[in-house]
């Protein structure tokens, strides 16, 4: 059994293409939302899954019975708040679809450090009202830090049932830094600017600063031991819609805390371990904070 704690756009999106593959997942959400989802399931429209469809798990508000797998898919900001709903119960298998790196020792002190392995999810999914899920990216793809064994064969297959890109076997620092070396400038940047990343590209100075965000992280996520390249992260990056933008610019437009402590505030701290420069990432992070106080 799985479980799925979180139903916005990510935990929507992973437990409804559960639902829909036939696996059997539960939905641990808040009581309004799980009642919203009881009443009209999730509706979702998928571009990655070429679907249309209204899923309908079984869903509660506290996850009391005992699971074999509990996928983490909160916001960062709501992460400790969230795992109030998760009552007594010690899942054999425990994987964070969050943003960022400092979840993972959040989740390794509650469920035990051997239980935890790190995974991310790249997708564009969005829930613009309860209940609502809008997935809108070419792809959906899930990485789960290696090894492969008995514990995470079940999860991968059943990942793999819905259709959905699942890669496994990578250490944990690439797992979790490819996806920042890749999320971070562009978190950073369509937030810092307002802007979608084709705005960001026609402006010289904007892509400038977007790119040498993308050079800072990586260097970064090198020193953390990760295998990641700049030049195939900045091309990936280039090759993105470009009405692409990010959760993080949507919070703030929304007025919903964004994840700014998560993302860039998680390579900053990695940059001041290990003395490595981000002038680009620290000025992007800087506007932020000022358009979050009214002043730009």
């Amino acid at each position: 059994m799985i479980a799925v704690l979180g139903a916005g756009g990510v935990g929507g999106f992973v437990t409804a293409a559960l639902t829909r593959a036939g696996v059997p997942v539960t939905l641990v959400c808040r009581e309004d939302t799980a009642a919203v989802v009881e009443r009209d399931g999730l509706q979702v429209t998928s571009r990655a899954l070429d679907a249309t469809f209204t899923a309908r798990p079984p869903v509660t508000p506290q996850l009391r019975s005992a699971v074999d797998v509990l996928l983490v898919a909160t916001k960062a900001t709501t992460l400790e708040q969230a795992l109030d709903r998760v009552a007594a119960t010690s899942p054999a298998l425990v994987v964070p679809l969050l943003n960022g790196l400092d979840h993972m020792t959040v989740l390794r002190e509650r469920f035990g450090a051997d239980r935890v392995r790190a995974g991310v999810i790249r997708v564009q999914s969005d829930r613009p009202r309860t209940g609502v899920i809008e997935q809108s990216s070419a792809a959906a793809r899930i990485d789960v830090a290696g090894p492969d064994d008995e514990r995470t064969a079940g999860l991968l297959a059943a990942l793999r049932s819905t259709g959905m890109d699942v890669r496994s076997g990578a250490s944990e620092a690439d797992v979790l830094w490819s996806k920042l070396a890749r999320l971070n400038p562009i978190a950073c940047a369509t937030t810092a600017f307002d802007a979608t990343l084709g705005e960001i590209r026609e402006d010289p100075s904007r892509s400038s600063a977007l790119h040498a965000a993308i050079a800072e992280t990586v260097a970064v996520a090198r020193a953390e031991g990760a295998a990641v390249d700049a030049q195939a992260t900045a091309a990936e990056v280039d090759a993105l819609r470009p009405d692409q933008d990010s959760s993080m610019r949507r919070d703030v437009a929304a007025g919903r805390p964004p994840e700014l402590d998560a993302i860039p505030g998680a390579v900053l701290r990695a940059a001041e371990r290990h003395g490595v420069a981000c002038p680009a990432v620290g000025y992007l992070h800087e506007r932020i904070r000022e358009r979050l106080a009214g002043a730009v």
